[in-house]
């Protein structure tokens, strides 16, 4: 924008400068050749008196002696085919003022100068003289060199303006174009200087009123979600207060086991909608999450008739994501199987070590699903359409990403490539 404004200015004024130098450059040229052409008639003019009164050899005598002052070849044509002065022949402007007629032509020799005299006893002399073309562009060529300097430090001046002004005009809407992308990072503290014209001062705020409303409905909305959650820690401990009152040790310690779990996923929640960022929540290890849920899901599978086919790395695989981002990860695409497949169809879970880290992939025997069904709140099965995506993001969360395709047997694989934490060098 910057170099588009001077652009724009050093054409404005150029066409300016030869909208006004081009013209005053020939009225200059045309002064020039009439002060000379002045010069000259009058140096003629002086002769009248003794062209019309003085004899030949005093005519000649001051022909003779005003050719050398004046520098200019000046004759004097008598009645007949008397020249005095310098010798030249006679031209048709001679003849036309040896009729009584002063005139001025251009000849080859430059602008001629004819002076129609009468009252002498033997008929009408003519003065004549030149001037060269010389004498006639005197100066001009300097007066057209200080034109054109000046009209080059004019367009130098309008430039150096023209990018003062584009600075004022372009340091705001940078500052503008940074403070966006900050806030598009999530740095929500950023602001914006107000500066440079009234337009940009009013946008500057603008922008600045949104970046506080925004950080106050995050806020707003962070705090809704961990209320929320926290509202969930009552009916959680009433589910153990009846999982304590079951008669069967096995059913108790099952029970107990998934409101353990689901009690995590709840402080987790509230952590994450907190921004937690305690040294705990820096990364987990996914070999024992992974065989961990997977214990908790065998035991519905077993009740679904579901063959579970396990491949786990023993481990320890630090990953990047939090133990309960991966662990509602895994349930969520756990959950998918379950949800979205009959009974009766077996599931493989896996989990190994790769050269960019982690992977794991859970795929099943099922009818399979489309790609669509990646995008947040999108289930043509009729669920929320989160479960997917909560893995995803978990994954790109953890510097990974989820993979979608279709596994050989047909059913849905999703593999979780899962990046190790920042402080690991090796595999």
């Amino acid at each position: 924008m910057r170099a588009r404004l001077a652009l724009l200015a050093a054409a404005v004024s150029v066409l300016t400068l030869v909208a006004f130098l081009v013209p005053l450059a020939l009225l200059v040229r045309d002064v020039a050749e009439d002060r000379a052409t002045v010069r000259a008639t009058a140096d003629a003019q002086s002769l009248v008196p003794v062209v019309g009164t003085a004899d030949a050899a005093t005519i000649r005598l001051t022909a003779e002696q005003l050719a050398a002052e004046s520098g200019r070849p000046v004759s004097v044509f008598l009645p007949g085919d008397t020249v005095l002065g310098t010798p030249v022949p006679r031209t048709p402007a001679v003849a036309l003022a040896e009729r009584g007629r002063s005139l001025t032509a251009e000849s080859d020799e430059g602008r001629e100068v004819v002076i129609a005299v009468q009252g002498r006893p033997d008929g009408t002399g003519v003065i004549r003289t030149v001037v060269p073309r010389a004498e006639l562009t005197a100066g001009v060529t300097r007066a057209w060199l200080v034109l054109a300097l000046l009209g080059v430090l004019l367009v130098l001046l309008g430039l150096l303006v023209a990018d003062r002004l584009a600075r004022t005009l372009v340091r705001p809407i940078a500052e503008l174009s940074t403070v966006s992308h900050r806030l598009a990072n999530a740095e929500l503290d950023a602001r914006v200087t107000p500066a440079g014209p009234a337009e940009l001062r009013e946008v500057a705020g603008a922008l600045n009123h949104l970046a506080g409303r925004i950080q106050v409905l995050l806020a707003q909305e962070r705090e809704q979600v961990a209320d929320l959650s926290h509202r969930l820690r009552t009916p959680l401990t009433a589910l153990r207060l009846e999982a304590e009152s079951l008669r069967e040790p096995q059913e108790a310690a099952r029970i107990a086991a998934a409101v353990d779990g689901l009690e995590r996923a709840v402080t987790g929640l509230i952590r994450q909608a907190r921004r937690d960022r305690s040294p705990a929540a820096v990364g987990g290890d996914a070999a024992a999450v992974v065989a961990d849920r997977v214990a908790f899901w065998s035991v519905l599978a077993e009740d679904t008739g579901r063959e579970v086919r396990c491949d786990l790395n023993p481990g320890p695989l630090p990953v990047r994501v939090p133990a309960d981002e991966l662990a509602a990860a895994l349930d969520a695409l756990l959950g998918n199987v379950f949800a979205h497949t009959p009974d009766g169809t077996a599931f493989t879970v896996r989990l190994a070590r790769d050269a960019d880290g982690v992977v794991l992939t859970v795929s099943d025997e099922g009818p399979g699903m489309p790609a669509a069904t990646v995008r947040r709140g999108a289930s043509p099965a009729g669920s929320t359409g989160l479960g997917l995506d909560i893995a995803r993001r978990a994954a790109e969360a953890g510097g990974g990403r989820l993979e979608l395709r279709t596994a050989p047997g047909g059913g849905a694989e999703v593999r979780l490539r899962l990046a190790p934490p920042a402080t690991l060098t090796g595999p």
